[in-house]
């Protein structure tokens, strides 16, 4: 079987020409034609649209046409980064403060004008108190001076690297229109729904289970742009159906592998379409086992070491992924070299071991041949959570587990296991995204309120684990940094907070006709402003 690696790199050298349209669809009054609208597939509908609140891809691949950062990643830009709303930025020695020059002349959607107060407002009263990874990045936030209207300071009450502020600009800097949410309960806000923003395109409706559509910001700031009339995004959450839609000429474009990754040899050799593996650099997915400590049995670390024992790493890459994935040893993926370290335990295939440390544990098989049950809930984002889901039952039975699948919607999910906390084991596709202060060390620092999605939810609390978090977020010098973090991945490994699985990146599959798709490491959750339709 061929390497993850050389498999995207065949993908990528693809050539491929225009599809059938059997099975094209007239009565839809927005579906693909010519010209300047974008018809992409969307497996998932966010209801909250807040990138300031819920920082993840399934959101931002909406609002991030809408909503913008700061400054977004880029292939060749200083540091891996290019302007947005920042024109430049940088950090005091001491870590003390963080100096941002805004951008001039730029509106918001409904004709007001983008400030550095809209900066401050964001910083102070969303990013730091209610955004799932604001809350880690700004901790030590303490003000945000505005000495006029294109200067943002950010003064830290304890030193902050401004290496973490500068990797984590594109995730946790989208900027809120202070006119429309001061002196409003920002977390239920309307506007979250339909935001307002900066960005190339506006929100223009949403119709439940069908679509949502924007339009072209006529008075964006982009020289040029945007390129695109409309983008709609057509609710598809049959992964199957991406496919036929993109042969059929329904959709022009299937990003996040919508298409099922058993349908990419077949499809790449469809005319017209392209395979396309470029464009997900910056957001390494890792396959993780969330567990609700709060469970007698799962509080026992016997316990979650037998479920790790209990995992063939290599059957889930080869047999859910197909082989585009590698297992994962820890909470940072191989792919971070400057974090990374193999250095930590590892738990092997070994399902004797598995049920002899589950015998030690008290936990003896009944009459039925189970020990115990579980609620376990694979999340619905992508076809290979849920695969993995009904695989780990499997896994867990042989070991006398007794795994009762829960399957639901998006916001049902996130609101078992990151609200109510109503689960035992779940299944989640995190994300690295450059720096484990970067939503990964939420996973397992304790005193996460509850609600905030992605995020430790478990009940999970390591008073040494916590301390190393909290003083690799203050360190200023990078080798220390790094140091503390390969700390952090032996402590993980050593008490599983979570279990790390596999982590892969993502295909797109788009028309030819499509332009400027990857150009640059996280083009699917970007703006979209230079992307353009050619016949």
């Amino acid at each position: 079987m061929p390497s993850p690696l050389s498999r995207r790199s065949l993908l990528k050298t693809a050539a491929l020409l225009a599809a059938s349209t059997t099975l094209m669809r007239t009565d839809l009054a927005w579906a693909a034609r010519s010209g300047e609208r974008l018809v992409v597939a969307a497996d998932s509908e966010p209801k909250n649209l807040n990138p300031a609140i819920v920082a993840s891809n399934g959101v931002f691949y909406i609002s991030s046409k809408i909503v913008e950062p700061l400054a977004e990643a880029s292939f060749s830009g200083r540091n891996g980064l290019e302007p947005r709303l920042a024109t430049s930025w940088e950090g005091s020695q001491d870590g003390l403060s963080a100096t941002f020059r805004l951008r001039e002349g730029v509106t918001w959607h409904d004709g007001k004008p983008f400030t550095s107060a809209d900066v401050a407002f964001s910083a102070l009263s969303v990013w730091k108190p209610l955004q799932n990874l604001g809350r880690l990045v700004f901790a030590n936030l303490e003000s945000v001076d505005t000495p006029d209207e294109h200067t943002a300071i950010f003064r830290f009450s304890k030193p902050t690297p401004f290496q973490l502020i500068r990797n984590a600009l594109p995730v946790v800097s989208s900027v809120l229109p202070k006119h429309l949410y001061d002196g409003t309960d920002i977390a239920t806000n309307p506007l979250n729904t339909k935001p307002v923003g900066t960005g190339p395109f506006v929100f223009a409706e949403y119709k439940p289970g069908e679509y949502y559509r924007l339009t072209r910001n006529e008075k964006y700031w982009g020289k040029g742009q945007p390129k695109l009339d409309e983008i709609i995004y057509r609710v598809l959450p049959d992964r199957a159906g991406a496919a036929t839609a993109l042969e059929a000429g329904e959709i022009q474009l299937a990003a996040f592998s919508a298409v099922p990754l058993t349908d990419l040899a077949r499809i790449s050799k469809e005319p017209g379409i392209k395979v396309i593996a470029d464009g997900y650099e910056a957001l390494t997915y890792q396959l993780v086992v969330e567990i609700n400590h709060r469970r007698k049995e799962l509080a026992d670390l016997k316990v979650r070491q037998a479920i790790a024992h209990a995992i063939d790493k290599k059957l889930v890459v080869d047999t859910v992924f197909l082989g585009y994935a590698t297992n994962s040893t820890g909470p940072v993926p191989k792919n971070a070299p400057q974090f990374y370290t193999p250095d930590v335990k590892i738990y092997d295939f070994n399902v004797d071991k598995a049920n002899a440390l589950l015998d030690e544990a008290g936990y003896p098989r009944g009459a039925d041949g189970n020990r115990f049950s579980l609620k376990l809930l694979p999340a619905p984002y992508f076809n290979e959570t849920k695969q993995f889901g009904a695989y780990l039952r499997q896994a867990l039975s042989a070991i006398g587990i007794d795994a009762q699948l829960v399957n639901n919607d998006a916001a049902a999910h996130q609101k078992a296991v990151y609200t109510d906390h109503a689960f035992d084991l779940a299944v989640a596709p995190t994300v690295f995204r450059g720096d484990p202060a970067i939503s990964t060390t939420i996973l397992v620092k304790s005193g996460t309120p509850a609600g905030v999605p992605f995020s430790n939810q478990g009940g999970y609390e390591n008073k040494e684990l916590d301390a190393i978090i909290d003083k690799a977020a203050q360190t200023v010098d990078e080798k220390q940094r790094t140091e503390l973090y390969k700390t952090f991945q032996q402590k993980v490994k050593e008490d599983l907070p979570i279990i790390n699985v596999a982590e892969w990146g993502f295909i797109t599959v788009a028309r030819d006709t499509v332009k400027n798709v990857a150009s640059n490491p996280r083009w699917a959750v970007s703006n979209w402003a230079d992307t353009a339709i050619e016949e």
